[in-house]
């Protein structure tokens, strides 16, 4: 509405200028009438290119259509060009070779006084909208309308001083008229070169002055990321797409790292308005602890560990873990997948620095099957209520011996494929560090397995009696 409004606007005043230039003969009218001939086909160019940058992206422009709106400012660009250098070498030849009689009357100045003042309102409304709307061809047209204010402006200037020459017997002052054509020329030319170079720059995709920098600066600030190793920023139309790839701790997991990548969109969709394409590069963190390190190559293998643990033997390194594997494998492949782990702990630079060879760095792996079966309780045993009371029973009565445990409860015993499985719950001091509270169930459930035999696993989830 904004552009057809412009289309509007631009009828009405190459229609007032054109009769004027026609009435008066005056070389700034005409030059002032080619240029609203010029918004006038500009302003036709912008709601075109509106229309068509509108429109969403599909299978032959995946990146939408806002280019469109550039190209059709670099194409205004070219017109006011033009219109700049007819006007120039028109006032020349009007100051040296020709002299070409003027009628200015108080009417003409006032139909220009009445088109300044449409620019004016014009200029304003498509500024407002090309702000509302983020679009370069509004704001290009309300560039050119913000110009045509002065460029009237001076021609009404020089319309006077001709009239006061002819008024007041000094014909020199005709010259006021070629001049003052001089000076729209001037403005065009000025205001066609900051349009060129900011339409260039977007179909070059030149990056906006500062938000490479500014969009650096913010991503590197949010939690979870490294380092912002490179950020690229293009423009079509009233879009900016922004590619970002950023370092991310390398032990991160993959919901981590998305979480990661949705923060860094949020954060330069607040900066800009933006189609954002984010790119991970894991990167070891400063001080990554060695089981970190660990636990990233077993991941790069697609392997499970758990339970690592690091001492120092006989003056070397010992590494002790779990490794799961698929329960389907037989003993030859879970050892080789075990070796290949093992090489590549061995690698590693803290384990080399343990000693002067890396061969002497001892890993100790234990294999152990990934649970994948979910096995169906015997139906006719059901829950063994009788041994959980039992069980429950027992272990409420050695607080005495583990100070830590306050009580048991929630005691679940059951028969699965001719096993008895036992679930349960321990409260106990939510303060202790839960390597101690590790140890304490660990022990616990050696205990209950040595005092009823019949039990093949026992597993207890400790709790802090404060939330119990």
């Amino acid at each position: 509405m904004a552009a057809l409004g412009s289309i509007g606007s631009a009828l009405v005043l190459v229609a007032l200028k054109v009769f004027l230039a026609v009435a008066t003969g005056s070389l700034g009218v005409l030059s002032e009438a080619l240029h609203s001939g010029l918004d006038l086909i500009a302003a036709i160019i912008t709601w075109l290119s509106v229309r068509v940058s509108d429109r969403p992206a599909d299978s032959d422009h995946t990146y939408g259509h806002g280019k469109f709106e550039n190209f059709s400012a670099f194409v205004e660009t070219g017109l006011l060009l033009a219109t700049s250098v007819y006007i120039i070498v028109e006032a020349f030849m009007r100051l040296l070779f020709k002299q070409v009689h003027m009628q200015p009357s108080g009417l003409a100045i006032a139909i220009l006084g009445l088109a300044m003042c449409i620019d004016l309102v014009r200029s304003r409304a498509l500024s407002r909208v090309a702000k509302e709307f983020p679009s370069d061809a509004l704001e290009a047209d309300a560039l050119h309308f913000s110009t045509d204010v002065w460029s009237t402006f001076v021609v009404i200037l020089g319309m006077g001083t001709v009239w006061l020459g002819q008024h007041y017997g000094a014909p020199w002052l005709e010259i006021a008229d070629p001049l003052a054509a001089l000076v729209v020329a001037a403005i065009v030319i000025w205001v066609g070169s900051r349009l060129g170079k900011r339409t260039l720059d977007a179909l070059l995709d030149s990056a906006p002055a500062g938000l490479q920098e500014r969009v650096t600066k913010e991503v590197e600030g949010l939690e979870g990321v490294l380092s912002t190793e490179r950020v690229r920023v293009r423009r079509a139309g009233n879009k900016h797409f922004v590619d970002v790839t950023i370092s991310v701790p390398r032990s991160a997991s993959f919901e981590q790292v998305h979480a990661i990548s949705d923060a860094v969109e949020r954060r330069v969709g607040e900066i800009v308005p933006a189609d954002v394409m984010v790119h991970m590069e894991p990167r070891a963190v400063a001080g990554e602890h060695l089981f970190d390190a660990i636990r990233v190559i077993a991941a790069r293998l697609g392997l499970a560990v758990h339970e690592i643990s690091g001492d120092q033997l006989d003056g070397r390194l010992f590494i002790e873990m779990h490794l799961e594997v698929d329960e389907h494998l037989s003993l030859k492949e879970a050892h080789r997948r075990a070796t290949e782990l093992e090489d590549e702990i061995r690698k590693l630079p803290g384990v080399a620095a343990s000693s002067k060879n890396r061969a002497e760095a001892k890993v100790n792996i234990h294999i152990e099957p990934l649970g994948t079966h979910i096995a169906s309780v015997d139906e006719q045993r059901g829950e063994m209520t009788g041994l959980a009371l039992f069980i429950e029973n027992y272990i409420n009565s050695l607080p005495s011996e583990y100070h830590e445990l306050v009580d048991c409860h929630e005691v679940h015993v059951r028969q699965v494929e001719h096993k008895i499985l036992v679930s349960c719950h321990c409260a106990m001091d939510g303060s202790l560090p839960i390597t101690q509270i590790h140890d304490v169930t660990g022990e616990l459930e050696l205990r209950v397995k040595e005092h009823f035999p019949q039990i093949a696993r026992v597993t207890i989830h400790p709790e802090p009696v404060e939330e119990r």
